[in-house]
């Protein structure tokens, strides 16, 4: 058994290692809201929406900062790579979860935030963005 820990996580975002202005991700699951359900979702429980969950540095420098990629991609699709292990190539014991997510602006703080005498502290964004589909678990 390799229980997961709490600091290796890695995180790319089209290709991109964001992990160094990661500080919180997780993949998540919820209800599909959903007029219409077809047969083999209703067997499966109902329809589910998967979403990318993190929360990231207010790094405004195009150049490194994943918080450009709110401002000037929103509503574009990029590949995403969750490593929970933070391992570089994938294994039966330790996968990663790849898939594709929509870029959307946060409801709520985009850039600022609250006063703090720490010379180390940051300003940072919470984000959720959905996968287009159920994300896929990797393991070769």
């Amino acid at each position: 058994m390799t229980a997961l820990g709490t600091r290796l996580l890695t995180v790319s975002i089209g290709g991109t290692d964001y992990t160094s202005q990661v500080f919180n991700c997780e993949i998540v699951s919820r209800a599909a809201d959903s007029d219409q359900t077809t047969f083999s979702e209703a067997a499966a429980g109902g329809g589910r929406i998967y979403s990318l969950k993190f929360v990231l540095t207010q790094d405004l420098d195009a150049a490194v900062g994943l918080w450009d990629k709110i401002w000037s991609a929103a509503g574009t699709t990029v590949a995403a790579l969750v490593k929970p292990y933070g391992n570089a190539a994938a294994s039966t014991t330790q996968p990663h979860y790849s898939g594709n997510v929509t870029i959307t602006e946060p409801d709520g703080t985009l850039i600022g935030g609250d006063a703090d005498a720490s010379t180390t502290a940051r300003w940072t964004v919470e984000v959720s963005w959905d996968f287009t589909a159920k994300p896929t678990k990797v393991t070769t």
